[in-house]
């Protein structure tokens, strides 16, 4: 299985809005939901967004419903995550993985194939 590959990460303004891609080999997207986490430095993995493997459902970690919506388009075999009203608390390098196992998605142990990730640095 290759490895997803993220991109789209910069240096932002509080307030602004940037859209995550991440693009994942055919035989990977089309296995698994896919999984959108973050880490801060000095700071764990956590999870930021889960999208099924069909598309229609999505779930958000707390510190970002409402302001990030995650996507995907089979076709292209990318998955997205639009980030709106980003805070400096957003800062981190984000990654993409599929969802390799069953059980509590936050939890990144369920997660494989991890990519390089994005840089996201949000300025106050």
């Amino acid at each position: 299985q290759e490895q997803p590959v993220e991109s789209g990460g910069r240096l932002v303004q509080a307030g602004d809005s940037l859209r995550l891609s991440c693009a994942a080999s055919g035989g990977t997207f089309s296995k698994h939901a896919m999984g959108w986490f973050r880490q801060a430095p000095g700071k764990e993995r956590e999870f930021v967004s889960l999208i099924s493997l069909d598309g229609l459902n999505a779930y958000y970690a707390e510190s970002v419903k409402g302001r990030f919506t995650i996507s995907r388009d089979n076709a292209k075999n990318t998955v997205y995550l639009q980030m709106n009203s980003l805070k400096p608390e957003d800062t981190a390098v984000y990654y993409c993985a599929p969802r390799i196992a069953s059980g509590d998605y936050n939890d990144s142990h369920l997660y494989g194939y991890w990519g390089q990730g994005t840089q996201v640095t949000v300025s106050s």
